[in-house]
């Protein structure tokens, strides 16, 4: 059955198993567009068996980089940017905080998600996983944490507004919590934004 079917891959979900399927790009050279995605599904495998070791993930059963899929346990539970706004602020505060945390957790891993978003969280049993690390990639750079959350924090000013400030205060409480890079990543956080602010004043 197809639960979704985006620019980048078509999912399936088949019994307890979520089936990813790269699909291929008319508009680039197929010997490129072969090699982006073989590397993209190998990448994604990658970050994936790591972050299981880490975080609350799906679990990685089987990739095959020649068919551009990845068949991954699939995660029954609660969408987070449909239903944050609709708990209680105790909920709310703990949640958020426990995503700062995991990010946290990836980025001590040198794990970027590439799209941090609550459409990539899922709440199952009181405990958040993050899924679809399409976007993702390994990286030591604070530059590259730092845009993962000015990501998020993007996302919660968009999709959560209501709760935008108390939601990101707590996810930096969370971070902080559980990282020794605190301060640097930070400095670069407010690098990032004002790229961000001076861009949009010169179009």
């Amino acid at each position: 059955m197809i639960i979704s079917q985006g620019a980048e891959a078509i999912l399936r979900k088949e019994n307890n198993q979520l089936i990813k399927e790269r699909i291929s790009k008319n508009y680039r050279i197929n010997d490129l567009d072969e090699k982006i995605r073989k590397l993209r599904t190998r990448s994604e495998s990658k970050l994936l068996e790591k972050a299981y070791s880490i975080i609350k993930v799906p679990k990685l059963i089987d990739s095959n980089d020649k068919e551009m899929k990845i068949i991954m346990e699939f995660i029954e539970g609660e969408k987070l940017s449909d239903n944050l706004d609709k708990f209680n602020s105790k909920k709310r505060d703990k949640i958020t905080e426990e995503i700062g945390k995991n990010t946290a957790l990836l980025h001590n891993n040198n794990i970027i998600h590439g799209d941090l978003t609550t459409s990539n969280m899922i709440l199952k049993n009181e405990e958040i996983y993050f899924i679809d690390f399409g976007l993702g990639f390994f990286s030591i750079k604070s530059e590259d944490k730092a845009v993962d959350i000015h990501l998020f924090k993007q996302a919660l000013e968009s999709k959560h507004y209501r709760h935008f400030e108390t939601s990101f205060e707590n996810f930096l409480k969370g971070y902080k919590k559980h990282t020794s890079n605190y301060k640097n990543i930070m400095e670069r956080l407010e690098k990032v934004e004002k790229r961000g602010r001076y861009k949009s004043k010169n179009p």
